[in-house]
């Protein structure tokens, strides 16, 4: 398996497929670079460079105790931008992944990236706050961890099943086949970092990151979003980065690349190009 090893001894997966101008994928809690399968295999063909890594303690990345915040993750995001030598690169971020990549450019500055996507991010701020007080309680976060501690083998399936793909909604035939795939993702990472995972992609507020980012940002959002509901997040995020464009889709779940992806990719394909 192809690795890198951090400043704090963790190991992070890749994979790095293809030549041309980079594109590279964060993915979501709690899942790993495999969500991304699709998305790679398509731009693949369409002659880019392809980079997806585990974030630490998820997927094949190694299962630390510690380091499960938004700083480690734009760090280890950055030591495999390094490690690689990825120029003019394009970073694309679906749910906690788009609160890596927001963080990433933020905190790294934008000399190896050309542009970014955000697709059903977490960014701004999930938690409401009396600053934010469009967001989520945080007793919904508490939930998640005390399922996550309790029982996450049954929290991933039921959330596989239910709202991540909006398979919980009326008139969607749920694919099972698919359903599996994000169980075995979620089984793949560790309970502590899945656990801590969730004040990371919750309680982390991207308001000033967004601010300090100047190159082009698509944020790609679906209006039928359960996990990351619209209202309180693509809206927001598009109007605080300097050259965002916001798209949204009628309808379209949390899960989107995958279950829309043939719509999803064609668009990032434009971006891309434009």
């Amino acid at each position: 398996m192809s690795t890198i090893t951090t400043e704090d001894g963790t190991q992070i997966f890749y994979k790095d497929w293809g030549e041309g101008q980079p594109v590279v994928f964060s993915h979501g809690w709690p899942l790993s670079a495999d969500d991304w399968d699709t998305q790679m295999m398509f731009f693949l063909q369409q002659g880019y460079r392809v980079v997806a890594h585990d974030r630490r303690g998820h997927g094949r990345s190694t299962q630390t105790s510690d380091g499960h915040d938004m700083d480690h993750y734009a760090d280890d995001l950055a030591a495999l931008t390094a490690h690689l030598d990825l120029r003019d690169a394009v970073h694309i971020g679906h749910s906690t992944g788009g609160g890596e990549v927001v963080h990433y450019i933020a905190r790294h500055g934008e000399t190896r990236v050309a542009k970014a996507v955000l697709i059903s991010a977490v960014p701004p701020l999930m938690v409401q706050t009396d600053a934010n007080p469009g967001g989520l309680p945080k007793s919904v976060f508490d939930d998640i961890q005390d399922q996550v501690a309790a029982n996450r083998s049954g929290l991933y399936r039921d959330f596989a099943s239910g709202p991540f793909y909006g398979f919980n909604r009326p008139g969607v035939e749920p694919s099972e086949a698919t359903i599996e795939n994000w169980w075995r993702q979620g089984m793949m990472g560790g309970a502590k970092a899945h656990y801590d995972g969730v004040v990371a992609f919750s309680q982390t507020d991207f308001t000033e990151d967004l601010k300090k980012i100047t190159v082009p940002v698509l944020v790609m959002h679906g209006d039928d979003d359960q996990v990351v509901p619209y209202a309180n997040s693509a809206p927001l995020s598009a109007q605080l980065l300097q050259n965002g464009t916001l798209k949204t889709y009628e309808g379209f779940p949390h899960g989107m690349p995958t279950t829309e992806a043939e719509t999803i990719n064609a668009d990032l394909l434009d971006f891309l190009r434009g």
